[in-house]
């Protein structure tokens, strides 16, 4: 059988999702893919004479119960036919079933997904979906492209208490996914097509296909006040005795009582390409593959704050045991420093983009 991805393209109000699907299709279709999309089900519902703004409870429920089944249902029947194909597939789906959540209380989701016979982890632990990514809202950063035009649906409007809205709900989005494995967060900047690149480059890790080597925007930072509103998740990450050439890590990150073990393989191909392969491993099978720990490098242990500031989006790294003292700020799809916008939280004290001494596996080595 094909070894079919299931993708969730999701993100706030007014992200560029319309425009990605398009990419991705065009895109992987030239590469051989048959692309199937999963449309909008919540927009489907709408359409057919759900009002989300109704005051009526009963009609309110339904209509998120009936999103729900209707998402899981459409999203399993399309594997079946991908299932049926010779070529090789891609499933993407224009948002996938934890989005429900962002937009209900917690006690009605936890209602909904009982009565769908499914759960919180079920959905979000990567078994489902291989990977989310998530486009960051125009309201966020990119203010003077975002426009309500292109959805009928949309109640956040273009005016500063639509765009503050809309800056909530793409928070909210993000907290829902966050715990899988495979989350991306896309960038906005002022180049959208930057943007959609980032996109495309980001499936076509997932599945598993040589990419140029993209360099990240790295810093030494110092915490200057409290990071508001930001994602925490505890982080353990072992490399294993690897051929040269080839680097393999074990991580585990644990976001809000969620585990996700993460076996990933990187093989450089050449000196501007790689290939990175990853997959979710059990407990037991992330014990077991310690064992094979390379001596020569301790295992990295950090506090990881994810946020989003002015539509970019952050990774902070707080190194702890013997890297004690050492704050890393990361962030992709920058072309430049100029391009950075630095929060106000944040003091640089070094720019290390580039400086192979502060990778991971060269922290790692055993002084």
């Amino acid at each position: 059988m094909n070894n079919i991805k299931r993708i969730v393209l999701t993100g706030g109000p007014c992200a560029g999702k319309t425009t990605a699907l398009v990419r991705i299709h065009e895109h992987f279709s030239a590469l051989g893919y048959k692309v199937f999309t999963v449309p909008e089900v919540p927009t489907m519902i709408t359409q057919a004479g759900w009002n989300y703004l109704t005051d009526n409870h009963d009609f309110y429920y339904e209509g998120e119960k009936v999103i729900l089944e209707t998402q899981l249902e459409l999203e399993d029947k399309i594997m079946r036919m991908a299932e049926t194909c010779k070529e090789p597939c891609v499933i993407v789906c224009d948002r996938g079933a934890m989005d429900i959540s962002a937009y209900i209380s917690t006690d009605m989701w936890k209602e909904l997904t009982d009565a769908c016979h499914t759960s919180t982890e079920e959905l979000r632990t990567g078994n489902r979906y291989d990977a989310v990514l998530h486009l960051v809202s125009a309201a966020d950063g990119a203010e003077k492209f975002y426009t309500t035009a292109n959805n009928a649906q949309r109640y956040e409007k273009a005016d500063e208490a639509g765009l503050q809205l809309a800056r909530e709900l793409d928070k909210k989005v993000i907290q829902a996914w966050t715990g899988h494995p495979h989350l991306r967060v896309i960038n906005n900047g002022e180049d959208f097509e930057q943007k959609m690149k980032r996109v495309v480059r980001e499936i076509a890790s997932v599945l598993e296909l040589p990419q140029a080597i993209e360099e990240e925007r790295k810093y030494i930072v110092e915490l200057t006040a409290a990071i508001p509103d930001s994602t925490e998740s505890d982080i353990t990450q072992t490399y294993l005795v690897a051929d040269p050439g080839c680097e393999i890590r074990l991580r585990r990150r644990s976001t809000n009582g969620n585990i996700a073990n993460i076996h990933t393989t990187r093989k450089r191909l050449s000196t501007n390409e790689e290939l990175v392969t990853e997959r979710q491993v059990t407990n037991a099978l992330y014990e077991s593959l310690l064992q094979q720990a390379d001596p020569y490098r301790r295992t990295i242990h950090k506090r990881r704050n994810s946020f989003i500031y002015q539509g970019q989006f952050f990774e902070l790294d707080t190194y702890l045991d013997e890297l004690e003292g050492l704050i890393i700020l990361e962030t992709k799809g920058i072309a430049s420093h100029a391009d950075l916008k630095l929060p106000p939280f944040l003091r640089i004290v070094k720019d290390i983009t580039g400086d192979v001494s502060y990778y991971n596996p060269n922290l790692a080595l055993r002084k």
